[in-house]
């Protein structure tokens, strides 16, 4: 009997010590949203902007993100120059990241949240470095390949993902900027 109760306390004790550790799957932070901001305006983040996707630009984003898109999307912008900050599911978990795009290509794109098990890898600069200059081309897909990393499909695909909605929003974004300055 005194044995089960000591067993049962190490049990307790050592479960308690193991949940007050990282866990993998736990929130990591790596980038605010204001400091990736600022790194990208040099210091002068322009005021937000915010689309609100008509039905066609919903139906466009729900095929690149593969489920229902939020009812906005908030985004800085200023001399041809958008930064988006999105979330993606990999596999359970939201991974965010900020999408910078420059003239219809992508210019940065890093991982600001990760919060999956597995799949991190995509935070390295390796990685991120192969969007840089990718377009959307006319079927919506990225310009180019992306290199898969093993054990973080889900994580690649997410980025991707994101990569490619940033691109459409951008898009969109300079269309209606260039239309309410032709009705000026």
């Amino acid at each position: 009997m005194q044995m089960r109760m000591i067993i049962g306390l190490i049990s307790m004790l050592w479960m308690s010590c193991a949940s007050a550790g990282s866990a993998p799957g736990d929130e990591q932070v790596y980038h605010t949203q204001d400091d990736y901001l600022q790194g990208v305006f040099q210091g002068a983040i322009p005021h937000p902007g915010t689309i609100w996707p008509d039905s066609a630009l919903r139906g466009q984003l729900k095929d690149i993100l593969g489920r229902k898109p939020g009812l906005r999307f908030r985004y800085w912008g200023a001399d041809g120059k958008t930064a988006w900050i999105l979330d993606q599911i990999g596999k359970d978990r939201p991974i965010t990241a900020g999408v910078v795009i420059n003239q219809g290509k992508i210019e940065d794109i890093r991982v600001l949240v990760f919060r999956e098990s597995r799949g991190w890898e995509v935070k390295y600069d390796f990685f991120t470095r192969q969007f840089s200059e990718l377009w959307l081309d006319s079927r919506q897909e990225l310009s180019g390949s992306i290199d898969n990393i093993t054990g973080a499909t889900l994580s690649v695909n997410a980025m991707k993902r994101m990569a490619r909605a940033a691109l459409l929003l951008h898009e969109y974004s300079n269309q209606n900027t260039q239309t309410l300055a032709n009705a000026r």
